[in-house]
């Protein structure tokens, strides 16, 4: 994600909100012209906007096309792209109060819209049954809330993990890790596969395993109330961020000149082109990153210790009704056909996470390939071995993303310690928070 993105999408947010304070329908308001019912069935045009890959794409397409020949008085245009470009999109649509209709969101990304008036409250289309969440898990639905707003439904479930390629592994005289592996057994792995000419990874994104990192010492990112970073000192900072350099410094990593060229998709990352071990993210991405190498992989924990401190459930992407949407009610009816409907799901089987509907999991479970089958064993695991997940990253923390990001370049281009960076994070961010708490 370039530099400046961050700030481009608050400015754009502020500026939107700024300028929408007339005319804008109270919360959970279906009525009036700006509801779009249809219950005429009249026609209907809905924008539909998500990242992802190609395969993602691919069967996206197909599922809103299926909705379609079900709904002909519904047309949906999509808009998708990578995860960097797609925010990137956003920016200049929310400053021109010009935002699809659904958009695919991030629980990093809902305080910045929701917060900011931009996303649909979900709650009373629940109420109303428009959206039927009679076979989804309450845990599941608290996901998508943000300051008692029901502002993303969750289109499945995930956890963070390791799609690892085994044979890299042997290949370098090392085994696969297994479900209690720690920071240090990584560091020897690391060792071992740089001797052959190998990468441990890409990257780990600075602002997803931090805080991951920071759970498993008792720490969190934010307090409690937004306000500030939520650890209580900066060794946490220096200790993970002085590990994270020894690993750039040794070659275990993507030179950052070589990283900034990269396009997150599956097909261009380097250990889908065996370059690399293994790809640190989300569980819902190992089906894509499986089939983009379309070789044999392994789905691991990420390193510990305290691996069940650090792991929780997320909402691997949720699916939200901008506010500006002059078809609210027909949006919120794609949305329950996404996630309940089990013909969707069987184009989809698992790729967005482990679907929060029961009745359509169990569905799946017969018609699953090995490799989704293994993210469905891997999220049923990590239920069992997590911790309740942290709130919604609040107000500003897309900026403190930000400041992280140039920091940790920094870092690794030596241009400031580890012990300065901390110091700098902690001020910069502290300040950020405070400015956008209500």
């Amino acid at each position: 994600m370039k530099k400046t993105l961050t700030l481009l999408i608050s400015l754009s947010l502020l500026f939107t909100a700024a300028g929408c304070g007339g005319g804008v329908p109270a919360e959970g308001d279906t009525t009036g012209a700006n509801s779009g019912g249809s219950g005429n069935n009249e026609p209907v045009k809905l924008r539909f906007a998500w990242w992802g890959g190609q395969a993602r794409h691919d069967y996206t397409l197909k599922i809103i096309d299926l909705y379609q020949q079900k709904n002909p008085h519904v047309k949906i245009e999509p808009e998708y792209a990578s995860f960097d470009d797609y925010w990137k999109k956003l920016a200049p649509q929310a400053a021109a109060n010009d935002l699809p209709d659904i958009i695919q969101m991030d629980d990093a990304y809902i305080s910045q819209f929701g917060g900011r008036g931009q996303l649909e409250d979900l709650r009373p289309y629940m109420e109303k049954g428009t959206l039927d969440k009679s076979s989804i898990s309450p845990s599941y639905l608290k996901i998508g809330e943000f300051d008692g707003k029901q502002y993303q439904i969750a289109m499945g479930v995930n956890a963070l993990a390791v799609s690892m390629d085994p044979e890299i592994v042997k290949k370098a005289g090392a085994t696969v890790p297994g479900k209690d592996w720690t920071w240090d057994d990584m560091d020897a792995l690391g060792e071992k596969l740089k001797a052959n000419d190998k990468m441990m990874m890409e990257w780990m994104r600075y602002e997803v395993f931090f805080p991951y990192y920071l759970r498993t010492v008792d720490q969190h990112m934010y307090s409690a109330d937004g306000t500030s970073v939520g650890y209580a000192d900066d060794k946490p900072f220096i200790d993970y961020f002085t590990r994270y350099q020894k690993w750039y410094d040794a070659g275990y990593l993507l030179s950052l000149d070589k990283l900034a060229q990269k396009k997150g998709t599956p097909e261009d990352d380097d250990m889908v082109m065996g370059n690399a071990a293994g790809y640190f993210s989300w569980s819902n991405q190992f089906v894509a990153w499986s089939a983009a190498a379309n070789r044999p992989l392994e789905l691991i924990p990420v390193p510990g210790p305290n691996i069940e401190k650090g792991l929780f459930l997320k909402s691997s992407q949720g699916l939200s009704v901008t506010k500006s949407s002059k078809q609210k009610e027909e949006a919120v009816k794609f949305i329950n056909f996404f996630i309940n409907d089990t013909e969707a799901n069987k184009l989809m089987k698992g790729e967005r996470g482990v679907p929060i509907n029961s009745k359509v999991q169990e569905a799946l479970k017969p018609i699953l390939s090995p490799e989704e089958k293994k993210v469905f064993e891997y999220v049923a695991w990590a239920e069992t071995n997590s911790s309740p997940n942290d709130p919604p990253n609040p107000v500003g923390s897309v900026e403190v993303q930000n400041v992280l990001k140039d920091l940790c370049e920094q870092m690794l281009y030596k241009k400031i310690s580890v012990e300065d960076a901390a110091a700098k994070f902690r001020k910069e961010a502290n300040a950020i928070l405070a400015r956008n708490k209500k």
